[in-house]
């Protein structure tokens, strides 16, 4: 029988649970464990060696005391001494599970560590399509890219000509929202938490206006300018008063999309929304979903957006950190809004 081979793994571990924000000092490097290239006899499992982390706001989460319980997602939640967790495009070392074999390149659901063992590989995504970059399925082909597609398309059924308004649009997912809607025709308006950030939402990104929402001291008069009409379309990211503003310019049968809340996750007394009574008053749909909801349309979504980055119709950007030694400090950076489009930190190139 063949020795089996046993290796170092670098991992990111969670030092202790955080109160408040985090710091990079909450996790730690550790060289100290080691791990088998093989998985167990008889086990349903596979091994993988992790290329590609992402950075991702619902990361903030998890490290808080007040953690989750475990859900359907598959995450599970941060527990001091253990690698942190969180979306990444691996390739297979060793299989013990029918659909997958040694060298697939997957995406899904890893750890903050060079080698996985991932026990429920049900979750994980094959990756068919290798003529776009592999570092594309945590992104535009991966999580963010399908959470962006079920949101507009799905939830909200847009028609061309509507006006559509995206918060947080310089992040992964909303950059991508964005720039569905002005293929489809839609005119199109973005906020961001920064100068920089709105300069390339509309230079780089094609929107058609965006503004920076902590200059605007009065967000109901800054969505009347933009849209002097009214919003069709909302796909909200924010939720507080960015929520409550624009129900109030929302158009009759508007949609809202509610994919996140960033303001509200960490705050002590949660803002409350002031204008519901628009819902009504305009016959507004909000639905609130989860990228997990539409798993089953990953192919459909695919089909969907290959086409437009081959032709080169969709405007990608990669914040990429390379070592993975450097991932604390990538996260709590990404954390303090410094990073455009889809951050990730880079493992091993195969």
């Amino acid at each position: 029988m063949a020795e089996v081979e046993i290796v170092k793994n670098k991992q990111v571990l969670l030092r202790d649970y955080v109160s408040d924000f985090p710091k990079e000092s909450d996790m730690i490097i550790s060289t100290d464990s080691t791990i088998s290239l093989k998985v167990a006899e008889g086990s349903n499992g596979v091994l993988v060696k992790n290329l590609y982390l992402s950075s991702d706001p619902f990361m903030r989460r998890f490290m808080q005391v007040s953690q989750p319980a475990r859900s359907k997602t598959g995450f599970i939640p941060y527990t001091p001494g253990s690698p942190i967790n969180g979306f990444g495009v691996a390739k297979v070392v060793d299989s013990g599970h029918p659909n997958f074999k040694k060298g697939d390149l997957v995406w899904g659901i890893t750890q903050w560590e060079e080698y996985s063992p991932i026990a429920e590989p049900d979750s994980l995504f094959k990756i068919e399509h290798t003529d776009v970059p592999l570092s594309y399925y945590i992104g535009l082909l991966g999580m963010p890219g399908l959470t962006a597609y079920a949101g507009f398309f799905e939830v909200c059924k847009p028609e061309k000509g509507e006006k559509v308004f995206v918060s947080s649009a310089s992040g992964a997912v909303g950059l991508i929202v964005g720039q569905f809607a002005k293929l489809l025709g839609c005119y199109v308006v973005g906020s961001a938490g920064s100068k920089e950030k709105v300069d390339l939402l509309k230079n780089k990104f094609g929107f058609d206006d965006a503004f920076d929402y902590k200059q605007e001291h009065d967000l109901d008069a800054a969505l009347k300018r933009c849209f002097p009409e009214g919003i069709d379309i909302y796909f909200e990211n924010v939720g507080g008063k960015m929520l409550d503003a624009v129900l109030l310019n929302m158009r009759m049968n508007g949609r809202i999309a509610a994919c996140g809340m960033i303001s509200q996750y960490y705050s002590d007394k949660p803002e409350g929304v002031s204008n519901m009574m628009w819902i009504i008053y305009k016959r507004v749909y909000i639905k609130g979903f989860s990228v997990f909801d539409f798993y089953h349309q990953y192919s459909k979504f695919l089909d969907t957006i290959l086409p437009h980055v081959r032709e080169k119709k969709i405007t990608y950007v990669e914040d990429i950190i390379e070592g993975l030694e450097n991932g604390p400090k990538a996260l709590i950076d990404f954390f303090n809004g410094r990073s455009v489009g889809k951050q990730l930190v880079v493992v091993a190139r195969e």
